[in-house]
């Protein structure tokens, strides 16, 4: 709100004013004594900044606010976090996301797929990252945003949890959480009224850790990975790590930032600060192997403990849920029809816009060599291939994918796209089965919405998927872009015949 000025408010006032001036300064001196010695808690929650972590909590009348809520989540303690960029990294997150609650004994609080690059991290290795308080507050902001345009799906919709679900992990849907913990109603999101309940401040102060770190409450973990390598058992528990920041970079950005590996487990498992508290929020759980180290996570294996070992095993490959495995068979096989092969060419977004030419060269190598093989066989069948991109088939003249599509003498394209029939029809499945909101231990009825208010569901976009699995299926090999975290997961996924599952 914008005040205007007005100088005349400030010019001296007459002598006449002085009696009701000093009434008015008595009657506020009364009013805080009141405050004070009577009233202190309601004062207290006026000052949220200057309080310190119990009376924030007692503040806040932290826990359940529903009914449901205080007698189903009674005695759990769960643990969030705050997923980013696009869904290759949304999963390797939810993958730490699984062996922390595990670890820790926490119900894992699943979050939905967030739409590509919605919330960024930075650059770990640059030392340059969103502070964990701020990119769970975005994340919160995206989340809500998704369900207020009916555009929400559960990472556990695309990606089948059954593995780890058997005594492993216990999960809850981030929607059921908020309905039971927060009080959150979502038919609110549907007439526009989400973002001005006291329900939603008060969730999204809470597991954005805005409030701090509150007793009996919430620990806003804010170790990021500047600071921080999580690991277990490793018995190196405060020591550095071999990636530090080197001088020229301290001297460039002004930072002193020191890198130690922390056992996860002594730092929030039994006899830790953070043992009974109901919520453990984390910033950013990705991690990527870098300079002889990992850049936050560094948990491969734990020989002393089965459990965890067992769950490694599981969450190194975690499939889609069978309606989309189902669909990228149907393509290869009823659609396709002959043996083909992936090409997955990333073109269009970050580092890969400028490498072309690589990411080209590649699939023109693997053509000679199937020409090459055909002409051994003295056969001339089409090469099927099955192109998968982000450069709009608009955009194809001038390229290498220009050329091949032209050349209907040597090859056979295949595409899939958002609004073809069987993408379509895969995308209402999902919507119906309803995989997030059963995975957990509680089920949907907690978060009903009112279809009158509400209108058409938006479908979100699973194309993605689909044809990571076309590309799992392709016979005659598959071709991806190098440093493309897709062609990580392609490979994976080929890795584990998903397409015999």
């Amino acid at each position: 709100m914008e005040w205007s000025v007005n100088r005349s408010r400030w010019r001296k006032r007459s002598p006449r004013s002085k009696p009701y001036f000093l009434l008015i300064l008595v009657f506020l001196l009364v009013l805080l004594i009141l405050l004070l010695s009577s009233s202190s808690d309601l004062f207290r929650s006026l000052l949220p900044s200057k309080l310190d972590a119990r009376s924030r909590s007692r503040a806040i009348n932290c826990g359940p606010r529903t009914p449901y809520g205080t007698n189903l989540l009674a005695g759990e303690r769960f643990l969030w976090y705050a997923p980013h960029s696009g869904f290759s990294n949304q999963l390797s997150e939810l993958k730490n996301a699984i062996l922390f609650a595990a670890i820790l004994n926490r119900t894992l609080i699943v979050p939905p797929v967030l739409d590509h690059h919605a919330v960024a991290l930075g650059s770990c290795p640059k030392f340059r990252v969103t502070s964990a308080t701020d990119l769970r507050a975005a994340v919160w902001d995206h989340v809500m945003e998704l369900i207020r345009y009916r555009r929400y799906i559960s990472m556990a919709d695309i990606i089948d949890l059954s593995p780890i679900a058997a005594g492993m992990v216990k999960t809850i849907d981030f929607r059921v959480f908020a309905s039971l913990w927060c009080g959150i109603k979502m038919e609110n999101a549907c007439i526009g009224k989400l973002y001005s309940s006291n329900d939603f401040s008060y969730c999204r102060s809470l597991l954005s850790g805005l409030y701090g770190n509150l007793e009996k409450c919430v620990y806003a973990v804010k170790e990021d990975c500047r600071t921080t390598v999580w690991t277990y058992q490793q018995g190196n528990d405060g020591v550095l790590d071999l990636f530090q920041p080197d001088e020229q970079l301290l001297k460039k950005k002004k930072f002193s930032y020191v890198r130690k590996r922390r056992d996860i487990y002594k730092a929030f498992g039994p006899g830790s600060e953070t043992e009974t508290t109901p919520i453990l929020a984390f910033g950013s759980l990705f991690t990527s192997p870098y300079r002889g180290s990992e850049l936050y996570i560094d948990i491969h294996e734990a020989t002393r403990d089965s459990k965890i070992q067992s769950l490694l095993r599981k969450i190194e490959f975690l499939p889609f849920v069978s309606e989309v495995i189902v669909a990228g068979n149907e393509v290869a096989r009823n659609m396709i029809k002959e043996p083909y092969l992936c090409a997955q060419l990333r073109l269009l977004d970050g580092q890969f816009k400028n490498h072309w030419k690589m990411t080209f060269s590649e699939l023109k190598q693997k053509l000679q060599s199937l020409q090459v093989e055909n002409e051994s066989k003295k056969e001339s069948n089409l090469i099927h291939i099955f192109i998968m991109t982000d450069l709009p088939q608009g955009n194809w003249t001038g390229t290498y994918l220009g050329e091949l599509a032209k050349n209907t003498k040597s090859y056979k394209l295949h595409t899939l796209h958002e609004h073809d029939e069987l993408v379509v029809k895969t995308t209402k499945k999902l919507l119906r089965a309803e995989h997030g909101l059963h995975s957990g231990f509680f089920s949907r009825n907690f978060v009903e919405t009112d279809e009158s208010f509400c209108g058409s569901v938006s479908f979100p976009d699973i194309l993605l998927y689909i044809e990571e699995t076309v590309c799992s299926c392709a016979s005659m090999g598959f071709v991806g872009t190098a440093g493309s975290t897709i062609a990580e997961s392609i490979g994976l996924m080929r890795k584990n015949d998903i397409c015999r599952l």
